[in-house]
């Protein structure tokens, strides 16, 4: 059965675009990541700045370090990446990734028959249930993994 790709279409404010065989650079973090009243400061002065303006200070935000960080933890941080490793070469080939302490950058090609969707929930659910289970938590990591 082949699977009807979404194409163009927008979660949110940054647009995505689902196509198999296409390279896509696919970032995520947790959802402490970015404070609330950083969110709140941005959202103000979006009408003012471009979206590469906003996307690079969404990025310097995040490399500052914010929230909880469990991604550094090396427990977790090893089992994400073994994660991301599990299924290339079938639902996805992966080029590089990077893993920080509050958000991941991966580079991928979807596989045919592979949605955007379902590869980022697959990812998420797994990694941030897992992660809690390492950590001896439960609830949302981090705010949750977004």
């Amino acid at each position: 059965m082949t699977k009807s790709h979404k194409e163009w279409y927008s979660w949110g404010y940054l647009p995505h675009f689902d196509h198999a065989g296409l390279l896509q650079m696919i970032n995520f973090r947790l959802a402490d990541s970015l404070p609330s009243h950083l969110l709140e400061q941005l959202d103000k002065t979006v009408k003012q700045i471009d979206d590469v303006l906003r996307r690079k200070r969404i990025e310097a935000y995040l490399d500052a370090g914010h929230g909880s960080c469990v991604l550094g933890d090396p427990r977790v941080s090893r089992m994400v990446e073994d994660s991301l490793l599990y299924f290339d070469g079938k639902r996805y080939r992966i080029i590089a990734w990077v893993i920080m302490p509050n958000h991941i950058h991966a580079l991928v090609e979807i596989k045919q028959d592979m949605l955007l969707s379902e590869i980022l929930h697959s990812w998420k659910s797994f990694t941030a249930n897992k992660a809690n289970r390492i950590l001896g938590k439960s609830g949302f990591l981090g705010g949750g993994i977004f």
